[in-house]
């Protein structure tokens, strides 16, 4: 294996250039406020650092208890993110069905491909078992928010077909399937348009960063096939979950539709 390249922190810096050219053509260009930009530099320095310093610590000492307290960070992190995406205020019962579904969603994906995709032992060895919990929770926190999102603004769009509906006799489920069907598809998408460019129009990260690591290249696909199966497994079924149950939130015990 060959040895792994490192990047000297003056060299680093000089990567900071970009955000200076950035900067430049946003004030150039009057399009926005430069401080937003110096912001998330700042804060996403700061960040992978502090992670860098933990992470250090975690897979020098793997324990149990450690890798599922980090497990748990993300998971809370991740919806609460989900919240704050939301332009629409949603109601306390929506929020406990996205909690749900994403720690439940992902909970199954992240074990069944530890346990039996890697088979790896033992499971919570932190090199592998955070970044990979990482990338099924990054991805099913964008799906859950795509699908909330289509949700809650299919059902605002058609509220007087679903209380025609309603009248007529149709059940909640069945004047929302649409909605949920489309907010289903659109949420998973993205995920399945990244398959259909991936290998072709770019190399994803996983792999790269193996092949970076000096990985061969037909291990470091066979991860990321892996990987890319994981990431669809989890957003498909952390996705279903909250549209199957959120939907039946928009409405009350009376079966009518909640103003």
């Amino acid at each position: 294996m060959e040895e792994i390249i490192d990047i000297p922190i003056i060299q680093l810096v000089i990567a900071y250039i970009f955000v200076l050219i950035l900067m430049l053509i946003v004030k150039i260009r009057d399009i926005g406020n430069t401080s937003e930009i110096i912001i998330a530099s700042i804060r996403m320095t700061i960040q992978l650092v502090l992670v860098g310093y933990v992470l250090t610590y975690i897979f020098q000492n793997p324990s149990i208890p450690l890798v599922l307290l980090v497990l748990v960070i993300m998971e809370g992190f991740a919806v609460q993110n989900i919240y704050s995406r939301i332009s629409e205020p949603i109601s306390l019962s929506l929020k406990i069905i996205i909690g749900s579904a994403m720690i439940t969603g992902t909970g199954i994906i992240i074990f069944t491909f530890i346990l039996i995709v890697v088979n790896l032992e033992p499971w919570f060895l932190p090199q592998y078992f955070i970044p990979i919990s990482g990338m099924l929770i990054g991805n099913s926190m964008t799906g859950i928010s795509l699908g909330t999102e289509g949700l809650i603004n299919g059902i605002k769009d058609n509220t007087a077909q679903i209380e025609n509906a309603l009248m007529l006799g149709a059940e909640p489920e069945m004047t929302t399937l649409e909605i949920s069907n489309r907010a289903f598809y659109n949420a998973i998408l993205p995920t399945l348009n990244s398959m259909i460019g991936m290998g072709i129009i770019f190399l994803p990260g996983m792999m790269t960063g193996q092949m970076l690591a000096g990985a061969p290249p037909l291990t470091a696909i066979k991860y990321q096939i892996a990987i890319m199966m994981g990431i669809l497994g989890s957003v498909t079924l952390t996705v279903f979950i909250m549209i199957h149950f959120g939907a039946r939130t928009f409405f009350n015990e009376r079966k009518q539709l909640k103003k």
